[in-house]
């Protein structure tokens, strides 16, 4: 495992921070101070943080039951409760950039076969399908289901991220399918809304919030399943799960058309 000095705790990481709001320990000072900061601007944090892994957790198990067998997890992030691989018992690979969260990863999932763990970045698409973790684990001949679980809102427009999931769509089977959250401001005040964006201005990914519409655009190519692209909580919901939303999600499958 990557040891701690090879990780950066000179400045706050958005995977951390992301940590602490769900209560986990792979966190440092100054990732909590920076989260205590998003905290007094927005105090229902922690709560939207549970709904966005409820909803991760929703969708893995709706695919799953409707006999998708295979997953790509990219922007894993820090291990918690409710991974991909313990909701199926497909093929799963979990795909970050950070080494930390990497090597945090495979020390989870060691023996288990049917996972795999990639280090790789989402802003280099092929690079990322041709990782022999990715392309020696998963069958691109047959569906495979994208979660892209708040990822694109550290992806900035200069990145063009409606062109990176198209080349990861373009690589997969009709029938695959596309997960994703996203964080948003839509309705939030101005003022809060700059105070947050500047929190993360100074941690290792700035955040790109997107309104319903622009993310509606990263599904091109995609069918929207029932209910369509929602606030997150409104996604399927079980009874008693949270309905605190920060963003909005959805479920497509490649259409045949694409």
């Amino acid at each position: 495992m990557t040891g701690l000095g090879d990780v950066d705790s000179s400045i706050p990481n958005v995977a951390r921070m992301y940590d602490y709001y769900l209560g986990g320990y792979h966190n440092f000072a100054v990732d909590r101070e920076a989260a205590e900061k998003i905290l007094a601007i927005f105090p229902d944090t922690p709560a939207a943080a549970r709904t966005n892994r409820r909803f991760l957790q929703r969708a893995v198990r709706h695919l799953a039951e409707a006999g998708v067998r295979q997953f790509l997890d990219i922007g894993t992030g820090l291990p918690t409760q409710g991974n991909v691989h313990e909701m199926t018992d497909g093929k799963v690979v979990y795909v970050d950039n950070d080494p930390v969260a990497v090597a945090q990863a495979r020390s989870l999932v060691d023996g288990l076969d049917r996972v795999s763990v990639a280090c790789a970045d989402l802003r280099e698409p092929e690079a990322l399908l041709a990782d022999p973790a990715v392309a020696g684990h998963l069958d691109f001949s047959q569906p495979v289901a994208i979660l892209m679980v708040s990822i694109l809102h550290f992806v900035p427009d200069e990145a063009h991220p409606g062109d990176l999931i198209a080349r990861l769509r373009d690589a997969t089977a009709p029938g695959s399918h596309l997960v994703v959250s996203h964080l948003t401001l839509d309705g939030v005040p101005a003022a809060p809304a700059a105070a947050g964006q500047q929190v993360y201005r100074q941690s290792s990914a700035p955040i790109v919030p997107r309104s319903k519409a622009a993310i509606a655009d990263l599904f091109a190519g995609y069918d929207l399943l029932d209910p369509g692209l929602v606030w997150l909580g409104d996604w399927r919901p079980d009874n008693g799960d949270e309905q605190v939303s920060h963003g909005y999600g959805g479920v497509g499958v490649r259409a045949i058309r694409s």
